[in-house]
């Protein structure tokens, strides 16, 4: 069902003055007001139940070797109004169907002394506010450079903030908890280890921002459908407690090259005093274009093991040889080359994942390291590292397709680009023709490393649109797309759902370099993925990393039960299994849940939460009348208690409670837990204690 109407202002748009606009939620909870100071700089506000949650903010963007920046000096020309509502449903989601619903305020804006015009384009939401900027068509403003965007969100108070320092290369950060004004103090040891970290700001930090407030707000800000466009960070001014845009540069020091018309993404404020309401909102997908994919059948969500966490925790190897100094590709001659024993991506070891996920009723197999290059392909500023169609000797492309397709399996392709995004864009055709000719429909792609061209950062506009390259061009391809270390995600994947997954956070491979924070997980909910699922690779079992890797000392800061509930708290329609096959048939009960857990869902239901100490969601699983649940804690013990009143009324279920033992504790004890039936219905209450970084997981089937 859709509708667009245009209304009568009094509905929701009240006029104060000619330049004074108010606009409402469609609930009414929220307000926005717009104005133009006495020197015609565009200010709004925002407030919540008549509490401030955005005090009066100035917008404008300051352009490059220009006359006359887009500041100020401007006057309404025209105002436009109206309402959306519509039910759209997404290829893929944590629900079937998603309500768009809005009222809109378009402000069209003329600069006085240049004649230029350019409108600020509001969307009030029940969860939140979205505004851009838009460039018409005009003589006036055709072609121009951005120096910075200065857009500024001015905060309420010093609210606690969850926050991961400012840069252009990366988000592979743990979170810090801190107040606002404690950002500036913290900022150096906000690092955690990583080459690619570096910061633009001692107050600056990375949207997607999750904040509270004193008197319990949540207040998130974002950005959505980052097109053409330079990712946005924010810079605090921490003695008046005020936010500004600051995007990303590319090599010259410009951070935005446009040509009317266009428009920038949309800045996003979520605001709530349940936090549960930013979980489930939908707000930043409905920002996005709807899907502008004819056929999707071929896309479809993925449940995947892989040969993977072996090479990340040390025990095996991408390369194939040690013998080389260097490789050079169509030069170097591997076939009489000395294999190195530890290369992972050989036949008879990819054939074993292949068995063990046709019996377990998984649907593919991830192969990092098959292609020829991995000897020398980091930190050499490299352009022609890989060609993503040339097998080391011990790979046999068509013949382990052969073998998976036997089995019912797919290979998900690996490509790593290292960063050389020109070398990449060269190959781009070839090689998904090549997945195409051997049977791979999905590829994780791989930005490890400073990119090439030299000087380029991994979310300016023109890295930016590579990564939208890559995206449509699979999509001609009908190939899905797992991308690691790109843009953090927007909403894009509403428009090209083929976008089944990105990495762009820290994920579980900090586990194997040195750990992450026991609460990390109940943070990324309320941040990385508030613009679209992200490839945890959750599913670990065995935290004593030394068995694998005697020379790796680190420890997985989780417990086994909180492993398992990750796959409902970390959604994503592209799930792995992570570990390594011994460790699964090790704890066989337990891998029952991950065998057993959907990836695709009709309903999702967050029960109970609080950003850095748990999450509590309960999803139905796509087309059938099973719930599956999913608690993760941090670090202090806790009891859930929670209510199965989402459950069908008079029907009866058998629910299988996957828990933290009673001294389980993720660093001292983490494989301590505990499984047992129960039969619930929708009147059912469970009590049930979760461990410093632990949680439980519950399947629940209909009888």
């Amino acid at each position: 069902m859709k509708k667009y109407m245009l209304t009568l202002c009094i509905c929701f748009l009240v006029w104060n003055n000619t330049n004074a606009q108010q606009l409402k939620s469609p609930n009414g909870l929220l307000t926005m007001d717009f104005s133009l100071k006495n020197d015609g700089t565009p200010t709004y506000n925002l407030k919540y139940k008549g509490r401030d949650v955005i005090k009066t903010s100035t917008l404008g963007l300051e352009l490059k070797a220009d006359k006359k920046s887009l500041l100020n000096d401007f006057t309404i020309q025209d105002t436009k109004s109206s309402t959306f509502d519509e039910t759209w449903k997404p290829v893929w989601g944590e629900v079937k169907s998603i309500r768009n619903h809005y009222n809109e305020l378009a402000v069209t804006l003329n600069q006085n002394e240049t004649n230029r015009q350019i409108i600020i384009r509001f969307r009030l939401f029940d969860e939140g506010l979205g505004f851009r900027y838009e460039f018409p068509s005009q003589k006036n403003l055709t072609y121009f450079v951005i120096k910075e965007e200065r857009s500024q969100f001015a905060m309420a108070g010093d609210h606690t903030a969850f926050w991961i320092p400012g840069d252009y290369d990366t988000q592979e950060y743990d979170y810090t908890e801190s107040k606002l004004s404690e950002i500036r103090g913290l900022s150096e040891k906000a690092y955690t280890e990583n080459v690619s970290q570096k910061s633009f700001s001692p107050t600056g930090v990375q949207t997607s921002l999750m904040m509270k407030s004193a008197d319990g707000l949540y207040i998130n800000l974002h950005e959505a459908a980052l097109i053409n466009y330079s990712c946005m960070h924010l810079n605090l001014d921490d003695k008046n407690m005020i936010f500004e845009s600051w995007l990303t540069p590319d090599a010259k020091g410009d951070k935005g090259y446009m040509q009317a018309p266009s428009q920038s993404p949309w800045r996003t404020i979520m605001v709530s005093d349940d936090a549960r309401t930013i979980l489930a909102s939908k707000m930043t997908l409905n920002l996005n274009e709807p899907c502008k994919i004819d056929d999707t059948s071929w896309i479809k969500p993925v449940k995947y093991i892989g040969v993977w966490w072996e090479m990340i925790t040390g025990k095996s190897s991408w390369a194939y040889t040690d013998e080389f100094p260097s490789v050079q590709l169509g030069v170097t001659d591997y076939s009489k080359a000395k294999p190195n024993g530890k290369h992972g991506a050989n036949n008879a070891h990819v054939k074993e994942y292949i068995d063990f996920a046709a019996a377990n009723g998984f649907d593919a197999v991830l192969v990092e390291g098959w292609n020829e290059g991995w000897e020398d392909w980091f930190g050499h500023s490299k352009d022609y590292v890989f060609d993503f169609v040339t097998p080391y000797p011990d790979f046999d492309v068509k013949g382990l397709h052969e073998y998976a397709k036997s089995k019912g399996i797919k290979i998900i392709m690996h490509h790593e680009t290292s960063g050389s995004v020109r070398n990449y864009e060269r190959h781009i055709d070839k090689a998904y023709q090549f997945m195409k000719d051997n049977g791979y429909d999905a590829v994780k792609s791989g930005y490890v490393g400073d990119i090439l061209p030299r000087g380029e950062n991994h979310y300016n506009q023109w890295i930016v649109n590579h990564y939208q390259y890559a995206i449509e061009k699979a999509a001609d391809y009908k190939i899905m797309v797992n991308a690691h270390e790109a843009i953090r995600p927007t909403g894009i994947c509403r428009t090209y759902p083929n976008l089944i997954g990105n990495e762009a956070a820290r994920g579980t491979e900090y586990q194997a370099f040195g750990g992450s924070k026991p609460n990390h997980v109940t943070v990324l909910p309320f941040t990385r993925l508030i613009g679209g699922p992200m490839d945890y690779t959750p599913g670990i079992f065995e935290m004593d990393l030394t068995k694998l890797n005697p020379d790796n000392h680190s420890h997985v800061n989780s417990t086994l039960a909180n492993q398992l509930a990750l796959y409902l708290t970390m959604y994503s329609p592209l799930q792995m299994a992570a570990d390594i096959i011994e460790h699964y048939k090790k704890f066989p009960d337990a891998f029952q849940f991950i065998k057993d857990v959907a990836v695709d869902w009709d309903e999702s239901n967050y029960l109970e939460a609080e950003p850095g100490k748990y999450i509590t969601v309960a999803r139905k699983a796509k087309g059938s009348n099973n719930w599956f649940i999913g608690n993760v804690n941090g670090e202090t013990p806790r009891t859930s208690n929670i209510a199965f009143d989402f459950l069908e009324k008079g029907k009866k279920y058998t629910a299988t409670i996957y828990a933290d033992g009673k001294d389980a504790h993720y660093k001292t004890n983490p494989q301590a837990y505990t499984i047992r039936k129960i039969t619930v219905t929708n009147k059912s209450k469970l009590s049930q204690f979760s461990a410093p970084g632990g949680g439980y997981a519950i399947s629940i089937i209909a009888n």
